[in-house]
């Protein structure tokens, strides 16, 4: 079956090395190119590609922009982005507006066929070394998150709170606890129970290990 493309980018070199590439191909064939976002929406007047590479960066009518009118004009057709762009913060609003792949320029000569052909089937296909710069990102993102929240929930306890898990830390019990801080047991026992639901932490053991990390056991009791 042969895959119709549709090349659309600014740079007329460009295009035209894509055209001889896909052109050799006996599945490929280029029948539209358009340097500009505008003219590519007129030549969908006329023509139905079945795959279109689309710069993300072009003057005028932007990629993600024309991105957006091809989706609404003609939805069937697969938009592969095209970009000079390995920065993993422009494919999720990429994805968003309905492409289905994103090839970074500096390794077009080697992926581009195999990125046509995948989409060309309704599958994704996302440059490698932006798919592991974007794992490696949302990774951080979440061990960011989880410091925060951390540090966040540190800060929720009172200073009667840390008191009481500092003690919990070094193994007093409830009775200790209370006399150490002239409380009754009931007290000490509302205390640890505030502690645990605002760290949700509910094993003495991880209680003790979070305020080793937090530096708990450092705190001085008035």
């Amino acid at each position: 079956m042969m895959i119709k493309v549709m090349l659309v980018d600014d740079h007329s070199v460009l295009r035209s090395g894509l055209r001889m590439l896909l052109n050799s191909e006996a599945d490929l064939e280029v029948i539209g190119e358009a340097g500009s976002g505008e003219e590519a929406l007129r030549q969908l007047e006329i023509l139905t590609p079945d795959v279109i590479l689309l710069d993300l960066s072009m003057p005028g009518m932007g990629g993600l922009a024309t991105l957006k009118q091809i989706k609404e004009i003609k939805p069937e057709i697969k938009v592969l982005i095209l970009t000079m762009h390995d920065d993993v913060k422009y494919l999720p609003s990429v994805l968003e507006a309905g492409a289905s792949g994103y090839v970074v320029k500096k390794s077009v000569d080697n992926i581009v066929i195999t990125a046509i052909r995948t989409v060309s089937k309704g599958q994704p296909y996302v440059d490698s070394s932006i798919t592991s710069a974007f794992i490696t990102g949302i990774i951080n993102q979440k061990k960011s998150t989880e410091n925060k929240k951390e540090q966040a929930n540190l800060q929720s306890l009172s200073p009667r709170e840390e008191e009481v898990l500092k003690f919990i830390a070094l193994g007093h019990t409830n009775k200790q606890i209370a006399a150490e801080l002239i409380i009754s047991v009931k007290t000490v026992e509302a205390h640890k129970a505030r502690i645990r639901e605002k760290l949700n932490i509910l094993k003495r053991s991880e209680l003790v290990k979070y305020a080793i990390e937090n530096n708990i056991v450092g705190v001085k009791p008035d």
